[in-house]
């Protein structure tokens, strides 16, 4: 049978493992477009908070999930770094991320992989054309953070300077992405220092939480956006955060963080099954999807 039919005959039981992530888009997003695809395909969540389980928790509900029938998860704050040593084999992106964000299972062994990245620098080539990467600031340093700076690095940014408050955090992701991309691509600066290099900067991208509904507000003081600049946000809820709001009231060109959800759900349901799903059609169901009503955002940050 070949690998297409064989993942269309298969029953695919997928679960999302994380804490608080009862109002997650994700079962929605995954299962219709899976339909359309002609897959069988049941996304659930499996909140260790349910359970009443601490993070440390999360490789013990894993094991019974599997035990139970699932074949394969998603994992979302605050799992991504403990599942990482509950996985036999890590994808390259996985390990120099130090976080999985999709496992799979492949002959009895446990896959990690992570799409936070890939998702990101898709979404961005998706949302818009030719955009340089040449010098790009990120605003946070945690998980999405991290996921953003070395999928940037990853696709050929000259000069990624990564901006957080914590900075033992954004030392410790410094280091990590100078082991894998060499020293002279990656910096790092205070978030006061953001008005000097954003006057360098062709792009800058907010990976924090600020924007998302439950933490109003802008990442930084918009003043510092030039109409040259292009802004990224992975917030998505709402897509039209204060800080997209005030970087098109400059002129900057803008892609917000329906992209990178939309982009990494696709590529995890390519992994999990090995059929491409429409990018387009996602897109346009998480319209649906976020107009329909009130729902949390599954949080990127681990």
């Amino acid at each position: 049978m070949s690998g297409d039919r064989a993942a269309h005959a298969a029953v695919h039981r997928i679960g999302l493992i994380g804490a608080g992530i009862g109002g997650s888009l994700s079962p929605a997003l995954h299962e219709r477009e899976a339909a359309t695809l002609g897959l069988q395909y049941r996304y659930r969540c499996l909140d260790i908070d349910d359970h009443d389980l601490s993070p440390d928790g999360a490789g013990d509900l894993m094991h019974r999930s599997i035990a139970a029938g699932y074949t394969g998860f998603n994992v979302t704050h605050p799992c991504k770094q403990v599942l990482l040593d509950e996985c036999d084999e890590l994808s390259a992106d996985a390990r120099a991320l130090g976080a999985v964000n999709t496992i799979t299972l492949e002959g009895g062994r446990i896959v990690g992989d992570n799409t936070d990245h890939s998702g990101f620098i898709t979404g961005l080539r998706t949302g818009l054309q030719d955009v340089s990467l040449g010098r790009v600031a990120v605003l946070g340093a945690g998980g999405a953070g991290s996921a953003v700076a070395y999928g940037l690095l990853a696709a050929g940014a000259r000069i990624v300077t990564v901006l957080d408050v914590d900075d033992d955090r954004r030392v410790a992701l410094r280091d990590r992405l100078r082991g894998r991309f060499g020293p002279d691509r990656v910096a790092t600066r205070a978030v006061a220092e953001l008005p000097q290099v954003a006057e360098a900067a062709d792009g800058i991208v907010n990976a924090t939480p600020i924007g998302m509904d439950g933490h109003p507000g802008v990442p930084c003081d918009p003043a510092v956006l030039i109409s040259r600049h292009w802004v990224a946000d992975v917030v998505y809820r709402p897509l039209e955060t204060e800080f997209l709001a005030a970087a098109r009231t400059t002129g900057c060109a803008v892609v917000d963080g329906g992209a990178m959800l939309v982009a990494q759900a696709a590529d995890t349901i390519a992994l999990l099954t090995g059929v491409t799903p429409d990018l387009a059609r996602m897109r346009a169901h998480l319209a649906e999807l976020l107009e329909s009503g009130p729902m949390g955002q599954t949080p990127l940050a681990s």
